[in-house]
């Protein structure tokens, strides 16, 4: 049997391929009123083609577990029941397909309150919806970001427990995994990073104290997250930083704690905390990252970045460089990748009924 189609197993949940769907914001809720963060029927569209497609697991997009924790203010949020409530018509759709629901739970930090990508990503005001970004620390993005206001230990517990909160809620959603949002420059992400992370209290400095904001949060979600669902994080490996950044000899070590606090499967990409880096894309640049911490360490891992072709996802997985690939962009350009390469590796994907003249 093709790599690809090989059914994988976390705890009790048995995910039916290894082709999956990573987070990928669509900046398209409502910026405020009775609806704001909820998923509308774009959101709906967007993950019901994937699924019919054969994705074998969805990862909703970053879903804000707070009004401040959001990219942007078109951005998804889980921090009401409202908003849990009106993700059930997709989380039951993708389970009438076969695919795996999962949601990303997320908290922004310094890159919060910007404009959506086509309108140029800047930070906006009140006037537009916008909101004063927190951090762990008073250090800008860059220079078009604010200053953010730095959160007091109160604060960053009060964040622990919506993380837990919005975990509750997307449990009651029909999510069967949730993801933890510790990469790219947002708020987890911030903490671990000495590049972003400058406090001089139990959150800040050593690396053991840069690390205690994700693990309590990975403690206060797994505590509420029921035993045999899985719960991943997602991590950048590196900050592509010379000096004075998490590297990948940190994501090595985190992951060995993160599994020994509960986590099933690290996410692993790499980027988005330092600006104006140079970072070496390519075909599959962030794939040895992944391999090394599956290589090094006994938590399972997927792959993500520039992965396209077939033949490249499947060669990834027979080599055992992953035990999943996450496929984000060539995913937005064809729905239906899975089909197409179940077709082309003579792999077993699942076809709606309704599309069997097509097989």
């Amino acid at each position: 049997m093709s790599a690809l189609f090989e059914p994988y197993t976390l705890r009790s949940l048995t995910i039916p391929n290894r082709v999956w769907m990573p987070p990928m914001c669509q900046y398209s809720a409502a910026p405020d009123g009775a609806e704001v963060g909820a998923p509308q029927d774009w959101h709906f569209a967007h993950y019901a083609a994937r699924a019919a497609g054969g994705t074998g697991l969805i990862i909703v997009e970053a879903t804000a577990v707070s009004p401040e924790g959001r990219i942007s203010p078109y951005d998804l949020g889980i921090w009401n029941d409202t908003q849990a409530r009106a993700f059930r018509r997709t989380t039951d759709f993708l389970k009438s397909q076969g695919t795996v629901p999962a949601i990303q739970l997320a908290h922004a930090g310094r890159k919060a309150s910007t404009d959506r990508p086509w309108k140029g990503g800047a930070p906006v005001g009140t006037d537009e919806h916008g909101w004063q970004a927190v951090a762990p620390s008073p250090v800008p993005f860059d220079e078009r970001h604010p200053v953010p206001t730095e959160l007091t230990v109160e604060q960053i517990r009060e964040i622990v427990g919506q993380f837990a909160e919005a975990a509750r809620r997307a449990l009651d959603a029909g999510f069967e995994i949730a993801e933890l949002h510790g990469a790219h420059g947002y708020l987890i992400s911030e903490f671990l990073s000495p590049h972003s992370n400058k406090r001089t209290d139990v959150y800040g400095g050593s690396y053991e104290n840069r690390t205690r904001f994700a693990l309590e949060v990975v403690d206060a979600v797994r505590a509420v997250w029921p035993e045999d669902k899985p719960l991943f994080f997602r991590i950048s490996a590196t900050d592509w930083l010379e000096e004075a950044g998490w590297t990948a000899d940190d994501t090595v070590r985190f992951a060995g704690e993160l599994k020994e606090h509960g986590i099933d499967l690290l996410d692993v990409s790499t980027g988005g905390n330092a600006a104006g880096v140079k970072i070496p894309v390519g075909p599959g640049y962030q794939v040895p990252f992944a391999a090394r911490v599956k290589a090094e360490t006994e938590l399972p891992v997927a792959a993500v970045g520039l992965i396209t072709e077939v033949e490249q996802a499947e060669k990834i997985l027979a080599n055992g460089e992953a035990d999943a690939v996450l496929l984000g962009r060539e995913l937005l350009r064809d729905p239906s990748w899975a089909r197409h390469a179940a077709r082309e590796l003579g792999g077993d994907v699942h076809v709606p009924d309704q599309y069997h003249r097509s097989v």
